[in-house]
This record gives structure tokens, sequence and C-alpha cells, in this order.
């Protein structure tokens, strides 16, 4: 059936790093086999018929250029401009919408957008577009303080999508300024008009952490209660199971496994063990816990899981994807408990080679709980009180995670250094302070040990021609690569103009431990595309990984969940009698788990920039270091680096002067001054003004350190 191809055809052309290609190659990196190239290429020619492929040179197939105007979704981004996501696929891909051309459109609206061109960068046309019309609100409930001015109520968004007063009405009984609440638009707004809204539902006082994290969720439509039907599935699956059973698994109960996780954590879904073989390899088990026994295709369960898409984790709250009842109960990898796992079995040679690899359905024991902070303990030489077998496992644990590791930065896998920080909070769920967050080596070798299963895994189906949702990376187009490069020579690095992993990797170690270096390494991440979930052979560009795919936290993600599921059928020799997999349906699948994993990202950042900027309000007129980050024609961001937040330095604070700016290379100067700026500069910066519901923070400069 050519349907199954249309949606990943169309998703693979519209990379940004794709080359046109003839339809048998395209069929090749798609991984397309030759039993399916026929109805691959019916679904190339109905593309073609309908305009939405076109033919390029040398019958080269391509996206068209975008039309004069496009329908699509806009996202409105918290610096004022915005995109439309078109509904079909074009060369240019998203359309750019200036501050002042997005009208009264908020972010999920469907709209039509008139489209102009810009001229030329890089070679290419660039596009910009103006909103024209609105076809179809997409979000009309908001959460905000409800505030008054005079005798009228009103309740102000928060965030930077929509920022637009909302008039209440009624505002029902015992109304008190400060309360946040959720409203509920029911009369859009005129041109000159503010729009009408009702209070659907109050949260509470501004400020207590529980109200700041159910604003959050409300503000992101997170879903924060399971339906009953959910958690009677839920329930009935944990009746069912009887962890004595070994259901024609290996039994793994006897050896030594052990889980590392956070303090915090409750829901452990992978383990570790090791074993030493007679001819010098060594193999590495890495024991998932398997959902897929628990949850069961197409129930209920499973729908709710897949709209959820993925956990979400706040501070002292965590909105799991699956009934605590499984994720932190039978699916969990308690500590002297058997439970069920998918085991991944790889098997290296001295030098961290794989050599092989299988897989199996097990019951595991974990022999001990761990904490990174206590297995760096052990790793350091600190051991008592430990089992000798847990010593032993994991001081060769380390070993061979810094061989494999040695390899995969050889290979070209990028290391990035961006410090991330740990809110403290006191007894009354206040933020006090935010710390470094803990940076042991144990944590990187659940990372190198979690990415060498999730490859494995994905080898597994590239050998078995069958397509699975893979976890794809794609490298940098040219034009981000020359940004990039542009930037870097004005900070004083000698760079070559095309990029290659291990030109990135030479700059990233010329700068560690240097004052730009965050700078530098946020620069190498905003040139990098966002990873994303497809059936395409695309690869892992920043892990230096041709076959990737999410397989380590089936609790947590969906995409690994159907990879578990996949995996079971192999296991138990089930896999040729499966359906074909409709690879439009995988990519439909791989793009809404995407945007799940966005909006909960986007949700955590948001609360912990709230907590950050309520903490902040009380240091207004105090100076901090900082380093700067962006150069934008309105003014120049600042990071804080204490607290991992950016203000904003409006050119107006900067003085009278002129300011010319080159935002391409990161830079500003005052024409009389002669006073200068460039990104990765190191200063200090004082805060003069807070606003928590805009989610902003002015500073103005103190001097460069």
């Amino acid at each position: 059936m050519p349907q199954r191809y249309v949606d990943a055809i169309l998703k693979y052309l519209a990379d940004r790093s794709y080359q046109p290609v003839k339809t048998r190659q395209l069929a090749r990196l798609m991984g397309i086999s030759d039993e399916q190239y026929g109805a691959f290429r019916e679904a190339v020619k109905n593309l073609r018929d309908s305009g939405r492929i076109v033919m390029g040179e040398r019958n080269a197939l391509m996206l068209p250029a975008p039309s004069k105007r496009i329908i699509g979704t806009y996202r409105a981004h918290r610096r004022g401009f915005g995109f439309v996501v078109p509904e079909q696929p074009n060369s240019h891909g998203d359309l750019y919408i200036p501050r002042e051309a997005a009208g009264t459109a908020m972010t999920g609206d469907r709209v039509v957008a008139k489209v102009t061109q810009r001229g030329k960068r890089g070679g290419q046309m660039v596009y910009s577009g103006q909103i024209v019309s609105i076809l179809h609100r997409g979000e009309n409930r908001f959460v905000g303080e409800l505030q008054k001015a005079e005798n009228a109520w009103f309740v102000l968004p928060e965030g930077s999508g929509f920022t637009r007063p909302i008039v209440i009405r009624d505002v029902g009984a015992a109304p008190r300024p400060g309360v946040k609440v959720v409203a509920e638009i029911i009369k859009y707004p005129a041109p000159g008009e503010l729009p009408e809204g009702v209070i659907v539902e109050t949260l509470g006082e501004s400020g207590p952490l529980e109200v700041e994290t159910l604003a959050v969720i409300r503000a992101y439509g997170l879903a924060d209660e399971f339906p009953p039907e959910v958690l009677k599935e839920a329930h009935a699956a944990v009746e069912a199971f009887d962890e004595n059973r070994l259901d024609g698994r290996e039994d793994l109960s006897k050896e030594t496994i052990v889980t590392i996780d956070p303090p915090d954590a409750r829901d452990f879904d992978d383990a570790i063990g090791l074993a030493a073989n007679g001819d010098g390899t060594v193999t590495l088990g890495v024991h998932i816990a398997d959902v897929s026994h628990f949850v069961a295709e197409a129930g209920a369960m499973d729908a709710e899981a897949r709209d959820r898409g993925t956990s979400a984790y706040f501070p002292r709250k965590v909105l799991p994807m699956l009934p605590e009842v499984l994720s932190n109960g039978v699916c969990s990898l308690q500590e002297g408990r058997r439970r069920y796992c998918k085991s991944a079995f790889i098997t290296y040679d001295g030098k961290a080679n794989v050599v092989a690899a299988r897989f199996a359905e097990t019951v595991i024991r974990s022999s001990k709980r761990l904490t990174y902070k206590q297995a760096q303990d052990i790793c350091d030489g600190r051991t008592g009180g430990y089992d000798r077998k847990v010593v032993e496992l994991l001081r060769h644990m380390a070993a061979l995670a810094r061989k494999i590791e040695a390899r995969r930065l050889k290979a070209g896998m990028l290391q990035l250094e961006l410090p991330e920080i740990e809110p403290v909070f006191d007894e009354a769920g206040r933020l006090t302070d935010v710390v470094p967050a803990d940076d042991a080596y144990t944590h990187r070798i659940i990372e190198m040990f979690m990415v060498e299963a999730n490859e494995a895994v994905a080898r597994l189906f590239d050998k078995l021609n069958r397509p699975i949702l893979r976890r794809i990376h794609p490298e940098p187009d040219k034009t981000s690569s020359r940004e990039l490069t542009t930037f870097i020579k004005a900070a004083g690095h000698k760079i070559p103009r095309d990029l290659g992993r291990s030109d990135m990797q030479a700059l990233l170690k010329s700068v560690k431990g240097k004052p730009e270096s965050y700078a530098v390494n946020l620069a190498v991440l905003k040139m990098m595309e966002q990873a994303e979930y497809a059936p395409l052979q695309v690869g892992h560009f920043a892990l230096a990984s041709e076959a990737y795919c999410h397989f380590t936290s089936p609790i947590r993600r969906y995409p690994d969940l159907t990879v578990h599921r996949m995996l079971a059928d192999h296991c138990r020799r089930r896999l040729e009698s499966r359906p074909p997999e409709d690879v439009s349906a995988l990519t439909k699948l791989g793009e809404a788990c995407t945007a799940a994993e966005q909006r909960a990202e986007d949700a955590e950042r948001e609360l912990m920039e709230v907590l950050v900027l309520r903490l902040l309000e009380a240091k207004v007129g105090e100076t901090f270091d900082g380093v700067v980050t962006g150069v934008t024609n309105f003014g120049i961001f600042i990071r804080l680096r204490q607290y991992g937040i950016d203000g904003l330095v409006r050119f107006e604070a900067l003085g009278d002067d002129w300011w010319d700016v080159d935002a391409a290379k990161g830079t500003v100067r005052g024409e009389r001054s002669g006073r200068s700026y460039r990104i990765g500069d190191v200063v200090r910066a004082r805060i003069t003004a807070v606003n928590v519901a805009r989610r902003e923070m002015d500073l103005t400069p103190a001097g460069k350190r």
C-alpha cells in the first residue's frame, strides 16, 4: 500500500540536511527493501502527481518551494517572533513570522500566512510571512493572576505566548487580587479590543511550589490524573503478576546486578550486570523493566501512555506516563525484588569494541539500589559497608565505561559542557538557593551503557530489516554550520568553513575551562537540529551513531515501549508473523512523541525559571557574574552563571550611544564610546527588574571581568 510511505517520504525530504537524490537512492537511504520498493515507488509517483514533491535536476526528488500563501500551525517564541509550521511541507520548512506580523495569533492557532521573499543568504532564498487570517483557535485557556483596575477585573496571562489582558465580567464569589486562576476565552477581540473570558479553575495564591507547579501543568495542558478505566486496568495487571513465576524467561535472580539512580528516584527502569568470559572478553548486561508485559497494546493504559508520550519531572512532583502502581511498583527494579526485564547482553573485546550481542526476556533481582554519589564513593575507594561483589562490579563497570567512552569519542561523539543547576528547598517548599548539579562520573557510566544498549537494539532491527521508531539526530545543515563558523571566528578561534565532528570536538576541547566555554558550547548546541523520533535510518549525529533508538526507559517514554514490543516478538521467534509496519503511521507517532517530549521539557524548564525568578525578585539591585549568550537588535542577553537564567540588557540601559549590532558574529559596539560586547564575554551584571509573569529579567552591565 503506497500510503504507508507517504508521510515518511515527506518527512525525509523536509529534513534540513537532505540532499536531493533519485527515487531508487532515496529508497536505499530510507531502508526500503527490494520487496517494498514497488509500493514505495508508487507512493513517490502519487506525491509527484499531487504536486507535493517535484523533480529537480537529473530527476532528483525535492519538496516544492513555498507558495504565496501557506496554511499551518503558529508557534510563538518567547522573544516575540514566531513560526508557522506548514501543513504541506515545502523546501523552506517553517515560515518565520516577525513580531509585528503575528497579529493576534497565539501558539496552536491554525492560520493563513502571506509569504514574502527577503533575499538570499548562503545561496538560499530566505522567506518571512505575515499572518492574514486565523482559521481556528488552538488554545483558549490561559493561566494568570487575577487583577483589578478601578472596577474592572482581568487576568494577565503568564508567559510570552499571549500577553493581552483577558477581561473577566463575572469573577464569582469572594475574588482576591493576586490569586492564580485558569481563564477561558469566550470572546476573541476585534482590533483594538480585549478578549473576554471566564474563570474555570482557581489554583491558589501565587508563590508556593504546589501552586506554581499546578499553574505550569495547566498552562501546558499536561494530564495530572488517570482516567478510572486506566487505573482499573493497571491494578488488574498488578494483581495478575506473580514475581516468583519465570514464564519461560532466563532466571538471573542470583546474579550481582545493581541500579544507580538519583536519590529521589522511585521508578528504577534500568539495572546493570557484568561478566568476565574465559576468552578475555566481557559481557555487559543492560536489564530494562519489561513494561510491555503489563501494558497491553491498544488497551486503556496503552492509549493513555500514547497520549502522554512521556513522564514530566518537576521539583517534588512527577506526572508519570503510567500509573504509579506500575511505574513505582511492579515495573520498578526495586532492590531485592524479582522483576521482569528485557535484557541486552553486549560482549566486548579488550578495547571495548562490540563483538557480539543478544537479547532475552529475563527475571532479575537487584542486589543493591545505589545513588550516583554512593556509586562514585565505591569507585573512589570508599567501600565500607558494601558487599564485595557489588564493589567489584562497580569497579569493572567504571573501567569498561571509560573504554567505551574513549572508543565513542574517537568515532566522533560530541560531549557538550553546559552546567546544570539543582534547586534547594526549605521545609515549607520554598526555593532558597540553586547549586551546581552533581557531575560524578557514575552518571557517565550509566549514560555510556544506555547508549550502547540503545544502539545494539537499533542494529538488531537494521539486520532484521524491520522499521521501528528510532531516535534520530540529523547532521547540521550547511547554513547552520557556516553561521557557527562565522561566530567562532569572530570570537578569535580558528576553524574550517565546513565543520565536521572532529572540528567540533577540537573546538570544544580548546575552550574547556575557559570563560567563553559556556557560550561556545551553547552555540554548538543551537547549531544542531533537535533530536526526534522517526522510523528513518538517519542515525544520531551527536553520538556518532549510524543506528540508534530509545529502548532503555519504557516506564517514562512511549517510543521505548513500542521498541520493547518488537523486541518481545523477536525474543519469542514470532517477528516474521507480525504484519509489516505502516511507516506513515510510525512517522505520525514519532511526531506526536517528539511534540510530547518537547512540551514536557518546556514545562519543566519554565517551572524552574519561575522559581528562580521569584528567588531573584528579592535580589533586585545586586550584582552577579554572567556571560553574554545572545545579541539582538533590541539588546544583549546575559546568563547569570550562578542561577542558570538569562536576563536582557536593553540598549537604552547601555547609555546614550549608537550601537552597531552584528547578530551573525554576535557582537555589538558603541560608535561614540567604543564599548563593545561579544557573545562569550564574561561580565558583571546588576538586576534592575524582575517580571515573573512575563518570564523576564532586566539587567544593566556592571563591568567586564
